[in-house]
């Protein structure tokens, strides 16, 4: 788990910081590049300027047309679950995202010459994030867009010009302002399976685009799939059984464990398996209980399992019921209406899959069969008995070759890949993807 790691689950300027960025005004972006020294050259953009208009969202009006742009861009793919707005909506709130107490964050929407949206950007300075790398960075992310190069370059050089204003040297994205676990990455490969909940969906053509502008690959973002009919390898079986006979083991699910147990037990694991990861930082008490208390409304206890030494958890694996095979039904609002179809289809039991959000072991213990065991908890006591068929773990950074080797190992498949793109403002510098975790 990162943002958190890329395995987990953690948790969000005021909208008047920009004036309207008008396309037919005087270049903004020949202006911060003369006055930054950068060697980007402007982009033509005499197509964009007479047919289209960017128009930041500073009132009720612009924030609900970028809002609902999806629905228009996803009508006619079936595949496409929306996510929910409310989830989306505390993006953008300075009461409930607490990163825009320092960070800061725009919207815009691009309008073509009827009035009609037809592309949405938002852009972001994550405080903890936008110093760490070799240049500052910033983020751009709930990229929507038509088939059209003008247009999306024209909402790219909107994000890029105001993330040069607020001194950063370039951009990641899609991303969120927030934790990698939601709104993170753009789909590049399987656009036929629905997404699942928090992960971003998009047409393949999106891809051209952003590789089109000049976005390279900074890491690829690996989901897993395991089937819950495969059986587990008998290696791990052997070694779930040694580990079974050992009095100072113990593996139990949370059934029975209360809300502060659990985010102590996850907070524990959490801050001793992640160590190796770049600018890692351990989790204090108050993270820990807000991340439990927004996963209890619809977590399975039967779903979360720990591996203790001597009373001391030394391992995790956390799952949840997969929200989206509910909130297909809700079309991504959570109202009132939205609340009762969520609990009439969650008591009917339609969800078969369970979502791996968290899989981690301490870094002293890892290597050592701990990863097979939980596996083969999970095979005992939830697919034994006919809780749900399928898993899917939460996406797995390429730059983190163990963890990958792990879910191989544990017979699943990488079903799906995501992709976190960077752009250099400085076009002359080398680009370098993210660096491999390596055992520090």
């Amino acid at each position: 788990m990162e943002r958190q790691p890329e395995q987990g689950c953690q948790f969000p300027t005021d909208a008047r910081l920009s004036a309207t960025h008008e396309a037919d005004e005087e270049d903004v972006h020949e202006l911060v590049s003369r006055r930054n020294g950068n060697l980007d050259p402007p982009k033509d953009r005499t197509f964009a300027g007479n047919a289209m208009k960017i128009v930041s969202v500073t009132e009720e009006r612009t924030e609900k047309q970028w809002m609902r742009l999806p629905w228009s861009i996803y009508a006619n793919d079936p595949n496409w679950i929306p996510h929910l707005m409310q989830d989306v909506a505390k993006v953008f709130d300075p009461t409930k995202n607490k990163l825009l107490r320092e960070g800061k964050a725009q919207r815009w929407i691009l309008l073509n010459t009827v009035g009609g949206v037809i592309g949405r950007i938002a852009a972001f300075i994550n405080p903890k994030t936008a110093h760490t790398e070799k240049q500052p960075t910033g983020g751009v992310g709930f990229f929507e867009c038509i088939n059209d190069q003008k247009a999306a370059d024209l909402l790219l050089d909107t994000a890029r010009d105001w993330l040069k204003t607020q001194g950063m040297q370039a951009m990641d994205g899609p991303i969120n302002l927030g934790d990698r676990n939601m709104f993170w990455g753009l789909l590049i490969k399987n656009y036929t399976d629905p997404p699942i909940y928090g992960a971003n969906y998009n047409p393949a053509y999106y891809k051209d685009l952003l590789e089109g502008y000049g976005f390279q690959v900074w890491f690829n973002q690996l989901f897993f799939k395991r089937s819950a009919l495969m059986p587990v390898q008998p290696i791990f079986h052997r070694k779930f059984k040694q580990l079974e006979n050992d009095p100072d083991i113990r593996m139990h699910d949370a059934r029975g464990l209360s809300v502060e147990q659990i985010a102590s037990d996850f907070r524990t694991v959490y801050n001793d398996a992640w160590v190796d990861h770049d600018n890692h930082k351990a989790m204090d008490e108050a993270t820990s209980m807000k991340l439990v208390k927004a996963m209890k409304p619809v977590m399975d206890p039967r779903l979360i399992i720990f591996i203790r030494h001597k009373d001391r958890p030394i391992a995790m694996y956390i799952s949840l019921p997969e929200l989206n095979e509910i909130f297909r039904y809700v079309d991504g609002n959570l109202d009132w209406w939205g609340k009762l179809k969520f609990l009439w289809y969650k008591k009917r039991g339609v969800v078969k899959t369970m979502t791996g959000i968290v899989f981690g072991v301490a870094k002293e213990f890892q290597g050592k069969g701990i990863e097979g065991a939980l596996i083969v908890y999970g095979e005992k006591f939830i697919v034994d008995k006919k809780l749900y068929q399928d898993t899917v773990l939460t996406w797995v950074g390429d730059f983190n070759p163990r963890m990958v080797k792990v879910c191989e190992n544990l017979g699943a498949e990488n079903y799906r890949t995501l992709a976190t793109y960077r752009y250099l403002f400085d076009r002359s510098r080398p680009f370098e993807r993210h660096p491999m975790i390596e055992k520090k």
